[in-house]
């Protein structure tokens, strides 16, 4: 079989593996990774340590990173009972790389923004067509 064909390329359109970046890419996920990378969580700690994700939308978020093999969820057969949410050591390669792309947007923040009024103004200033 040509190995061309069907290697993981995410740059051809039905590649499985563009699922996988979005999940880990997704604003959420991106997140919850990152704070999985201290330590484990419970849920709501979790939520609360994420700021702005709905109850929702975190327990897709965990249960998609779950499926992909990048967060444990430890649920404890106790009363009451008790779910801790970690990282697989897939998902703790996963998040490093997140997290460095996360850690150096804070970084570039203001190159951002000056690039953003730079092209807002130009913008402006040019005639529309």
């Amino acid at each position: 079989m040509d190995e061309s064909i069907t290697a993981p390329d995410v740059n051809r359109q039905m590649c499985p593996s563009r699922l996988v970046l979005e999940h880990v890419t997704s604003r959420w996920g991106v997140l919850v990774l990152a704070a999985l990378l201290e330590r484990s969580y419970r849920f709501g700690e979790l939520r609360r340590t994420v700021g702005g994700v709905s109850e929702k939308m975190l327990a897709q978020t965990l249960q998609t990173l779950e499926r992909d093999g990048f967060v444990h969820r430890d649920a404890k057969q106790v009363i009451p009972p008790r779910v801790d949410y970690s990282l697989t050591d897939l998902g703790r390669e996963a998040a490093e790389q997140v997290w460095a792309l996360a850690r150096w947007t804070e970084l570039r923040l203001d190159a951002v923004f000056t690039a953003r009024e730079a092209y807002d103004e130009a913008r402006a200033a040019s005639p529309r067509t």
